[in-house]
């Protein structure tokens, strides 16, 4: 089965979508290899509180325990919202090869909006970059969330 890159956001955005029915910021995380889905991750810091709960750390400590290896060469990152510096930070340790994300985030933003992490010469390892896949659909997520906590 050849699978796209919305394929993957798409599971990304369920995931998101089952945090956001927690009460939890709706960000959503699918690692990926060889076309298959290796771990999958919605955000979990209020429910566990602990601020290194985002769907990526999740998705990132999934993978690795499912390979059996701390190194996810050859992986891609599907996140419906651009990682901020702790999960760039472990995007980048983690050797995976390549960052597909949804939205952009103005605020924390470690990819694109604040911060270049991921292309960085300066550290050990740089991967691609694919952004606002499906960014509609999460960035409208994350408002209906928002907008919902406000009222």
């Amino acid at each position: 089965m050849l699978v796209d890159d919305t394929y993957f956001m798409r599971i990304a955005l369920q995931e998101a979508a089952a945090a956001a029915a927690l009460g939890e910021v709706p960000v959503g995380a699918v690692l990926a290899m060889d076309g298959a889905v290796v771990a999958k991750a919605h955000n979990m810091k209020e429910t566990w509180l602990d601020p290194t709960a985002h769907a990526e750390m999740i998705a990132i400590r999934s993978a690795c325990g499912q390979l059996k290896r701390w190194r996810l060469s050859g992986a891609t990152l599907y996140v419906t919202l651009e990682p901020c510096p702790m999960c760039a930070g472990a995007i980048v340790y983690s050797r995976i090869d390549r960052l597909v994300y949804g939205a952009k985030d103005p605020k924390a933003g470690a990819v694109d909006s604040l911060f270049n992490m991921l292309q960085n010469d300066a550290l050990n390892h740089q991967l691609t970059v694919k952004s606002g896949v499906l960014a509609v659909e999460c960035g409208d997520l994350l408002k209906e969330f928002f907008q919902r906590k406000r009222t």
